[in-house]
């Protein structure tokens, strides 16, 4: 199981020095990977949902700082030496998808091949609007021709694409990715048109746990990634070529949790169980959210997480 955690690059956390110390703590303590998220601006009025919380709201304030995650990574990437640099999740209609491949492959390049590319399609309505994007009903099939953009432009020597929202012929695209034959797409959401996207265009399906309304439990997620795989496999795909990468968040506690309890919340040793539980059901990535606004508290958990929980699992 690869293990990487949330170091936010919004609000408080989300500071030039908080951001480096994170990121080269993580380093030293060799987990797999960092991440950060992405939103362009932030409406003072949301009328939308944010899916991944009981209430609907979105935990920043307007006002607060949101730094752009792929220039964060490109900083982070100089900072340190061998962890991998992931967006959780990329919004796809937020930018051209030239543009936006151009920089992740300029960002694997500078980073020796380091990165990981979460995508999504987007929830906030009045986000889109601002952007003057494509309606937001069309986000799925906008979303779905950029990966298909991407993989045309990363891969081929004289790419070429018509499509409904884009098309392009005659250009050269350099530089490539290192990795090949692309850097990583793991594709989030939780509907059956993300999980079937995940399946078509994925090599990892990204969803999010353990945050009400959101659960996603071993068992639910194990029958969610079935869906996943015979997506992969109408397209003409290796099923088992699409793994799971889960983002869920983690609390540490001294002593055991009592029943009832959300996953990964816990002790050491009831923390350990629950990633072997998600690990048999096809999980081999986590990307651990604390969800806190103290970069120490974040620092701490990886600390506790790497002296107490990992030794449990056999390593990373």
């Amino acid at each position: 199981m690869e293990v990487g955690w949330v170091v936010y690059n919004r609000g408080r956390i989300g500071q030039r020095e908080h951001l480096v110390q994170l990121a080269q703590h993580a380093d030293r303590l060799e987990f797999s990977s960092i991440w950060v998220t992405d939103h362009i601006v932030m409406p003072v009025e949301m009328r939308s949902r944010y899916p991944f919380s009981a209430t609907g709201t979105f935990p920043t304030e307007p006002s607060e700082d949101y730094l752009e995650p792929l220039t964060v990574l490109s900083y982070l990437a100089a900072c340190t030496r061998r962890v991998k640099l992931g967006v959780s999740a990329l919004i796809l209609p937020h930018r051209n998808p030239l543009v936006a491949a151009k920089t992740l492959a300029t960002l694997d390049v500078l980073s020796s091949g380091r990165v990981l590319v979460g995508v999504a399609v987007g929830w906030l309505e009045e986000e889109f609007r601002a952007l003057g994007l494509p309606p937001f009903a069309e986000r799925g099939a906008y979303s779905e021709e950029c990966l298909r953009i991407f993989k045309e432009v990363w891969t081929k020597d004289d790419p070429s694409f018509a499509g409904r929202y884009h098309s392009f012929t005659g250009i050269k695209f350099a530089p490539k990715p290192i990795q090949k034959p692309h850097p990583p797409i793991w594709v989030g959401g939780h509907s059956a048109a993300a999980r079937r996207r995940a399946g078509q265009f994925g090599d990892a399906w990204h969803p999010v746990g353990q945050r009400p309304p959101v659960l996603l439990a071993p068992d639910e997620l194990g029958q969610a990634m079935l869906t996943v795989r015979e997506a992969a496999e109408r397209a003409g795909r290796d099923p088992l070529s699409v793994t799971a990468a889960l983002r869920i968040t983690v609390k540490l506690a001294a002593t055991a949790a009592p029943a009832g309890r959300f996953l990964l919340t816990g002790s050491p040793s009831q923390v350990a169980d629950d990633i072997r539980r998600y690990g048999d059901v096809g999980v081999t990535h986590l990307v651990l959210d604390v969800m806190t606004s103290d970069p120490a508290t974040i620092a701490e958990t990886m600390d506790r997480f790497a002296n107490e929980v990992r030794p449990r699992l056999g390593g990373d």
